[in-house]
């Protein structure tokens, strides 16, 4: 089957869901997968929040709670997956929350994901300013004015570049995001071998240590508490943070070739490959260093104390200047993936000024207007909160808020209402895992929101109530919904599904 006819046989499926093809469908399965792979990317989340971890119980966060969040997160991607072959649209779950709920249900879920997806956007990039800065020797982490000055100029310049790149449109971003899957590949394999070639001696017991780091035996990372317990799940935002964004290859649907079936082998290959990847590179990280204690200590600054107390100069700058490189690629795959959630929820008339912001260029063949939507959307939010942990646990809790939402409409109408698969299908586990899922969420967003990142109960309660508030007073009115839906109900006064979520 030649790439012509995938993609027309594409074209098809996306017009049987109520959509014509506006975007360039040009991504082939490997380019969908490292969409994913970019934003999950071990060398941002796992570097940049190293210290969420390590400064908790030390190495047994790294060596125990690590596998335990990835298996939960192969477990929402698995079932992610499910929903992606068989609705393969751009934003796909704003859009399998609608079809399998309602109207109501896929409105919350597109506003849950898109907020989640800005405020990883900005996670990252100033995750990659902070990881360039102490590279370079500069201080951060401070409250003085010109610290934050100097942090938004930078994530400003970042974020604008990486908008323009995607203003290009998917090919040129598709030749970086490629080249990005490669480069995490190899610099995370290269980091592990020289972490282990250097290393005085090695203590696997550090990867099953409990510590009590907290307060100033962690660099003040976590309030000191004597909960071993609570730190070891304050500890698991490293990787809950760290493998979240794959999303991504979904919402790169429209884009990508076969879509039905490489959608969802994107989803699952880029978590599958991070959750063990990113346990090596940072089990071995926790085995080079000098001193657990000493690393700990340093809080944010644990990750380059301990490359540098291994690597001479040379080799240590070398390597942060490596993994600022993924780190910027990382924030690139990003940025298309917000965007084209933004112009799906606005092609079906979800967001403020919807007909702009669904606008598609002609020439390139991507959403220009969301695209910078969303970026300048990622600036604002670092001015309100440019405490990195509290804008890496409120992004956490938005995106598996929506991946969750989904998988419970899911659950409920899988053999019932929702009949027909795709290609791509996990049969009887598919109803055991979504509920899995839906427990593993709820216990996240209980940890996401401990001190010091208490401010998130403010963000996501507010954001929550307002959804409330705007829904109830009158959207439930204005917001068709997905054409499919439309169509189904064109001569029924009401649906049933609204009936439930209003």
């Amino acid at each position: 089957m030649n790439s012509n006819h995938e993609a027309e046989s594409d074209a098809h499926r996306l017009r049987r869901l109520g959509y014509k093809q506006e975007l360039a469908r040009r991504l082939s399965g490997f380019s969908n997968f490292a969409i994913s792979f970019s934003i999950i990317c071990i060398l941002a989340g796992g570097v940049s929040s190293f210290h969420l971890g390590l400064c908790s119980v030390g190495g047994a966060s790294i060596g125990l709670g690590w596998p335990l969040v990835a298996l939960f997160s192969l477990a929402v991607a698995a079932t992610m997956g499910q929903l992606a072959s068989a609705f393969p649209t751009a934003g796909g779950l704003y859009h399998w929350a609608a079809i399998l709920g309602g109207r109501g249900w896929g409105w919350a879920t597109a506003w849950f994901n898109l907020a989640g997806l800005i405020t990883v956007l900005a996670a990252i990039n100033v995750g990659t300013y902070r990881t360039a800065a102490t590279a370079l020797g500069y201080a951060v982490g401070g409250e003085s004015w010109s610290e934050h000055l100097a942090q938004i100029l930078v994530v400003v310049a970042i974020t604008a570049s990486q908008a323009a790149i995607n203003h290009l449109g998917i090919s040129a971003t598709a030749k970086l995001t490629d080249f990005s899957g490669y480069w995490i590949l190899l610099i995370s394999a290269l980091l592990t071998c020289c972490l282990i070639g250097f290393a005085p001696f090695l203590d696997f017991s550090r990867l099953v240590e409990f510590r009590n780091m907290s307060g100033e035996a962690g660099g003040g990372v976590w309030p000191s508490t004597e909960s071993l317990a609570l730190l070891f799940a304050l500890g698991m935002l490293l990787p809950a943070y760290t493998i979240t964004g794959f999303d991504a290859s979904a919402h790169a649907s429209e884009e990508t070739l076969h879509a039905s079936e490489a959608v969802p082998r994107g989803i699952v290959q880029s978590v599958l490959i991070s959750g063990v990847a990113g346990w090596v590179l940072l089990s071995a990280v926790v085995l080079a260093a000098p001193s657990v204690p000493e690393a700990g200590a340093m809080g944010e600054g644990a990750f380059p104390w301990i490359l540098h107390g291994v690597f001479p100069t040379w080799l240590a700058s070398s390597f942060a200047a490596a993994i600022v490189a993924a780190q910027y690629l990382c924030g690139l795959a990003t940025v298309t993936s917000a965007s084209r959630m933004a112009f799906a929820f606005a092609r079906d008339g979800g967001l403020p000024f919807s007909h702009s912001v669904r606008w598609v260029c002609p020439k390139r063949r991507s959403p220009a207007v969301a695209i910078w939507v969303t970026s300048t959307a990622a600036v604002l939010f670092t001015l309100y909160t440019p405490v990195y942990s509290t804008i890496t646990a409120v992004c956490t809790i938005f995106l598996y808020l929506s991946y969750v939402l989904p998988n419970i409409l899911g659950a409920r109408a899988y053999g019932k209402t929702w009949t027909t698969m795709g290609p791509w299908s996990l049969g009887r586990w598919y109803k055991p895992l979504a509920w899995l899922s839906v427990l593993g969420c709820i216990g996240l967003i209980g940890v996401g929101m401990q001190p010091p990142n208490d401010r998130s109960i403010w963000v996501v309660g507010a954001m929550a109530l307002v959804l409330a508030m705007v829904w109830f007073s009158g959207e439930r009115h204005r917001f068709p919904g997905p054409p499919i839906l439309r169509e189904r109900t064109a001569d029924v006064p009401e649906e049933p599904a609204a009936a439930v979520t209003s």
